[in-house]
């Protein structure tokens, strides 16, 4: 795993994605301290589904509505 200083990694973030997209894990140091992991992400190995709950869920007109205060209160601790 080749370790890249972070000022390179600024640099270069771009071919760094690629070569990360190609299968290659990249450690950025800071300092020459490892701080992080580039990696590349999992493959899906089949195609997503679309429409797989079609007309069988319902999204109400309020979904987007403030919640009632004693909901919200509950949400942050300060319920009963």
């Amino acid at each position: 795993m080749p370790a890249v200083n972070l000022y390179d990694a600024k640099t270069n973030l771009s071919s760094l994605v690629d070569r990360a997209a190609r299968g290659e894990e990249i450690v950025i140091a800071k300092g020459g301290r490892p701080m992080a992991r580039l990696v590349p992400l999992d493959r899906r190995t089949a195609p997503r589904r679309l429409g797989l709950f079609a007309n069988q869920i319902q999204v109400f007109e309020n979904f987007d509505d403030p919640l009632p205060d004693d909901v919200m209160a509950a949400f942050e601790g300060l319920g009963n």
